[in-house]
């Protein structure tokens, strides 16, 4: 337990707390934006609605009209993904603040969404931006999809702030 606390996995409190903000957000808009197209749709400001959409692909719907089996395609790399962040936080000292807080964020969304594909078959979508209501809309998106957005951004920025650490882990010595 010792050795746990003194690795990146101190940083799965992060992780907790963003999948009870991801699945409470998600069970809001599947109850007040209900039913999926031509529901209840929440104006916020201009560009941007709360607007209630089943994902059966990935990101921007990829896959979404396949038949079904690629719920399971994606299942299994939530899963690849999930476990290799769990050993690589793991294996990254909890002082590497910035990685760290990255990759927590990436595994929240990535159980995020996991959790909707084998609770519902889909992922709940609502957070829909657009240039104008009746022209290109920016594919619809979650919590889990956001905070995923963030940790990649966070994991790149790292590697441009310190490069030597990358060049470390590569490296045998």
């Amino acid at each position: 337990m010792a050795k746990i606390k003194q690795t990146g996995l101190v940083w799965l409190w992060l992780t907790t707390i963003l999948l009870i903000i991801d699945q409470a957000t998600k069970i809001w808009a599947d109850s007040a934006l209900a039913p999926v197209y031509g529901g209840r749709i929440i104006e916020v400001m201009p560009h941007f609605d709360l607007n209630l959409a089943y994902n059966y692909g990935a990101a921007f719907s990829f896959l979404g009209d396949a038949g079904g089996w690629q719920r399971w395609l994606f299942t299994f790399i939530a899963i690849a993904i999930s476990v290799a962040l769990l050993v690589w936080m793991y294996k990254t000292p909890k002082s590497h603040k910035l990685p760290n807080i990255g990759m927590a964020l990436i595994l929240s969304g990535a159980i995020g969404n996991l959790y909707d594909r084998l609770a519902y078959g889909y992922v709940i979508d609502f957070i829909d931006w657009y240039v104008s209501k009746d022209g290109y809309h920016w594919p619809t998106f979650n919590i889990a999809d956001s905070v995923i957005l963030i940790g990649v951004g966070l994991l790149i920025i790292d590697s441009f702030k310190n490069p030597e650490k990358a060049e470390k882990q590569e490296k045998p010595s």
